[in-house]
């Protein structure tokens, strides 16, 4: 017999998963499209190449990656970010800039699987490109913490940890860390909570830092402020940069969000300036999103530079943080009208009435399982319809049919013209 069970690390997504699955993609594209986002897409296979080149070391041993029948080396995206790219410089010429687009790509990453980690996910993706000013910063913080306040998080609950590439070469610099070794030591650095310190202290040895570098790191990861970090490198234009950003997000109404953190990081090796991860207050689970500036990623690809920022944020762990909140809504399917013929003779004039009302813009689902009516009412109120069309011998006999209402448990014969009639005043209303 064949194996029933999902490819290890997927999943299935039942009715039920499904109304909540795009519960949570109607928050996402609800708030990109406030926030005057275009929705664009790709193909889940890309080249190679694509990722191997360009992401990093870690994404590339995650690939899901295969040769096709014309010895073409493939790969299932990890991530959304290097096609973004390759199709804006198919057409960066002819685009007007600044692009702010947004995707809910479904990506794969062969990984060690954890709570809130599988081997796919669906990622909502909203990015700025051709901006270089902070403002773009702003838009993008803003649009994610005002999804999540969507959802009903507020900053008791979640806080955005805001960090810049630049500073963490300035510190690199500051120990005396040779640059080729810069991106390796960061790599190293974000997996600081996924490791202990003896171990994150072997593996920046392995890079090539001596103990006391190491010891320097780890006491510079453990300053709090921006102040702090000016005694120590002194005066930088990114600790301004730092100080201004989160200045602007005070003022738009998310500083009790957002925190400096100097450990932040992220782990793909093209982020160039701001880096942020979003975190639940009780640290319970991995990062639910996260993102930063890339201004050096399309000229990577042989395309002229061009300033851009992002994030990426997956659906497994949000929906794991407010389950656990105790956020999650209750979703029923949704019906207007259940339509039940009292035995097979009604069958056909139920379904001649279904079809009168999805043609006023209504929904209808008709029940033909000849089941009795008790069991045929029980089944409309589990799909959640709001009223039920019943087709009695003797009351369609007179043109009738019995009206009930399925949350009051009320019940009216009417006559079926003036029925529809009624309906003609309010079409696509709902019932």
């Amino acid at each position: 017999m064949a194996d029933l069970q999902p490819v290890k690390g997927t999943r299935d997504f039942y009715p039920q998963d499904m109304r909540l699955r795009n519960w949570l993609f109607d928050i996402w594209r609800r708030t990109a499209h406030r926030f005057g986002f275009e929705e664009y897409d790709a193909c889940v296979l890309e080249s190679e190449e694509l990722y191997v080149r360009k992401a990093g070391d870690e994404i590339t041993g995650q690939l899901y990656n295969f040769e096709d029948k014309g010895g073409r080396r493939i790969a299932l995206r990890p991530e959304m970010t290097p096609s973004l790219a390759r199709m804006i410089l198919q057409r960066q010429k002819a685009l007007n800039f600044p692009l702010k687009w947004f995707s809910i790509p479904q990506c794969f990453r062969y990984e060690r699987m954890t709570r809130g980690r599988k081997r796919e996910h669906y990622q909502w993706n909203m990015d700025i490109v051709g901006q270089a000013a902070q403002s773009a910063e702003v838009e993008i913080i803003s649009a994610l913490l005002s999804a999540l306040q969507a959802m009903g998080l507020g900053s008791e609950h979640v806080v955005l940890h805001l960090n810049d590439r630049r500073l963490l070469n300035a510190v690199l610099d500051h120990l005396g860390v040779p640059q080729p070794a810069h991106l390796p030591v960061m790599v190293v650095m974000d997996k600081r909570d996924k490791v202990s310190p003896a171990q994150l202290g072997e593996l920046l040895a392995e890079q090539g830092l001596a103990p006391v570098q190491v010891a320097g790191l780890n006491r510079i990861l453990g300053m709090a402020t921006l102040d702090a970090l000016q005694g120590e490198l002194g005066a930088l234009p990114v600790l301004d940069d730092l100080r201004r950003l989160l200045e602007l997000l005070e003022r738009v109404g998310f500083g009790a969000y957002v925190a400096f953190d100097i450990a932040i990081v992220r782990g793909l090796s093209y982020y160039t300036g701001t880096v942020f991860e979003v975190r639940d207050r009780g640290a319970a689970l991995r990062a639910i999103c996260g993102g930063g500036r890339y201004d050096s990623l399309l000229s990577a690809y042989g395309g002229e530079s061009i300033p851009a920022i992002g994030f990426g944020f997956g659906d497994v762990v949000i929906l794991e943080l407010l389950s656990d909140l105790g956020l999650l809504p209750t979703l029923r399917s949704d019906v207007d009208y259940a339509v039940i013929p009292f035995s097979g003779q009604q069958a056909e004039p139920a379904m001649e009435l279904g079809q009168r009302l999805r043609q006023l813009g209504f929904s209808a689902n008709a029940d033909f399982s000849g089941r009795k009516l008790k069991r045929a009412l029980q089944h409309a109120d589990e799909i959640g319809a709001r009223h039920a069309l019943l087709l009695m011998p003797e009351e369609w006999a007179r043109g009738e049919v019995v009206l009930r209402d399925m949350r009051s448990h009320t019940e009216a014969r009417v006559a079926v013209d003036a029925f529809f009639e009624g309906l003609r005043s309010r079409p696509g209303q709902g019932a």
